[in-house]
């Protein structure tokens, strides 16, 4: 999963517009660094970091069915 698809899933943001805009400021950090690629692929285990919360990404999200 991309990082501000995560950040918007996650509900860290409340849209893809605020994701990208946070990101791009430096805003959210990716495993203790910050991370300014908005299309940055998670990997298992990363921790996202915005607004000193912390997010752990655990695999992509389940398909609707």
């Amino acid at each position: 999963m991309k990082l501000d698809q995560f950040l918007k899933y996650q509900g860290l943001v409340g849209t893809g517009g605020e994701a990208k805009l946070r990101i791009q400021r430096g805003d959210v950090q990716v495993n203790g660094s910050i991370e300014t690629r908005r299309g940055r692929q998670l990997a298992l285990g990363d921790a996202v970091t915005i607004n000193g919360q912390e997010v752990l990404f655990m695999g992509e999200r389940p398909a609707d069915h």
